[in-house]
């Protein structure tokens, strides 16, 4: 209860606009909006904490700063790193400009959190940008699409093919016209000697000397 008293809900409703935007924008890649709704937000909470004098030109530069690493990472073909480094710089700023103590805390991870969750109310109705395709897993690697974890070779069970190389106890074989690797069942066989699949469990593929 007191930190409600000491952070007036005005200031915490523009934190979630200004976190809010932040998120929409690295969506978006440049809706507009999103972004000048931010930067509105973002000019009343440091102008009035600037004017009252609880906030130094440093700590707004942090803020700015953080603002310039996402903008940058959406310019640039990074991975990632400007961007965290941004939202890192921008969080810590807000956390000075409250006073630096734990309700400064408190009341930045509590308008963070709400940003969040209004935040994925909406993120599926947004475009996605290059930068949130590269922080976000979007395709799944499914075999219709081509993805395969390994090709399967269960129709090789049966199969006989020549040597290639000598087994010891593993080497290839040319099986069904293709080279193959195979394991022997334990014995040496030599090279030329026709064999036959007799068991296939995964990549692994066991012949036995005809």
């Amino acid at each position: 209860m007191d930190m409600a008293v000491n952070m007036p809900v005005l200031q915490m409703l523009l934190l979630v606009i200004m976190f809010l935007a932040v998120m929409v924008e690295i969506k978006t890649g440049g809706m507009g909006a999103g972004i000048l709704l931010g930067l509105v937000a973002a000019g009343v909470f440091w102008g009035s904490q600037y004017v009252k004098g609880l906030v130094s030109l440093y700590q707004i530069a942090i803020f700015m700063g953080g603002i310039i690493c996402i903008i940058v990472e959406m310019l640039l073909p990074t991975v990632g790193l400007l961007a965290g480094l941004g939202v890192a710089a921008m969080l810590y700023s807000v956390v000075l400009a409250l006073g630096g103590d734990i309700q400064a805390l408190y009341a930045m991870l509590i308008s963070f959190v709400a940003a969040i969750v209004i935040f994925a109310l909406i993120v599926k109705r947004l475009p996605s940008s290059k930068l949130w395709n590269k922080v976000v897993l979007k395709d799944e690697s499914r075999a219709e699409r081509g993805f395969v974890s390994a090709e399967p070779r269960d129709s090789l069970l049966g199969v006989t093919g020549e040597v290639m190389t000598e087994l010891r106890p593993s080497g290839s074989a040319r099986l069904n016209g293709k080279p193959v690797d195979v394991v022997s069942e334990g014995a040496f066989v030599p090279k030329g000697v026709q064999v036959q699949v007799v068991a296939v469990e995964g990549n692994r593929v066991v012949v036995r000397q005809v």
